[in-house]
């Protein structure tokens, strides 16, 4: 599973999650509306987005910086 970095122009750049390694996609090989921070998967030819899991990831992420707030 990736992980859209960011996007540059038509070009997106995106990190494997589990690996770190990073993936240069051309914009329009997306046929859904893209994002920074978007998860996605590939699977044969084509690219799917993975949004319970995004959804998921976004709020791990919002209550371990909440929790990094509270130890200040």
């Amino acid at each position: 599973m990736y992980a859209i970095d960011k996007i540059e122009g038509n070009l997106v750049i995106a990190e494997n999650i589990e690996t770190k390694e990073k993936i240069t996609v051309k914009k329009q090989d997306f046929p859904f509306a893209i994002h920074e921070g978007l998860l996605f998967s590939k699977e044969k030819d084509s690219y799917v987005p993975e949004e319970e899991q995004e959804k998921n990831r976004r709020n791990q992420l919002r209550e371990k910086m909440e929790r990094l707030k509270r130890h200040e």
